[in-house]
């Protein structure tokens, strides 16, 4: 068995599962590495592109996720943009502040609630998407480019079968 430090994630992904077998017996091994590697996949590939793509210029993931989805939508209430990006609302409310403040997002109250606002990019703002998008979508194919195109879709199909099936039992998330 290796020292935790020589640990790399593969490695401690079979101690995990030698581990779960010695403390629970037979238990769900391939669910738990499914979801482990989901999960570390899913890290990985969101660190890489904030800190390739967008720290650089000034943004986090999740400010980039906020104005994509602002971007693609048009503008919109921030429920619906907290629904959107799988956010909360006080996170959207949250990144919606500095994003005001730099000119790029703008709030404008909205006739049917007075309690609410409409987030819509700026000129500048579409701009920076535009951009940001750009070099993530470039970041993007590098990475699924170890992908056959077939591949590609049999990942997404079974990733959207995990998503939609859920209902089997009780999800506990944002939306």
């Amino acid at each position: 068995m290796s020292a935790p430090r020589d640990l790399d994630y593969w490695s401690f992904v079979e101690l995990a599962q030698e581990r779960l077998n010695s403390k629970f017996g037979e238990h769900h091994r391939s669910a738990t590495e499914v979801l482990l590697t989901l999960n570390r996949a899913s890290d990985i590939v969101t660190y890489d592109l904030e800190s390739t793509v967008h720290r650089p210029r000034g943004r986090s993931w999740s400010a980039y996720r906020l104005m994509f989805v602002i971007w693609l939508a048009g503008p919109i209430e921030p429920n619906v943009a907290a629904r959107l990006t799988g956010m909360s609302r006080a996170a959207v409310s949250n990144l919606a502040k500095p994003l005001v403040e730099a000119g790029v997002l703008e709030k404008t109250p909205v006739s049917h609630d007075a309690r609410s606002v409409q987030l819509s990019l700026t000129e500048a703002g579409e701009k920076e998407i535009v951009e940001s998008f750009g070099a993530q979508n470039e970041r993007e194919l590098a990475w699924v480019n170890v992908l056959s195109d077939a591949e590609q879709q049999i990942l997404v199909m079974l990733l959207n079968k995990l998503i939609t099936n859920r209902s089997q039992f009780d999800v506990r998330g944002r939306n």
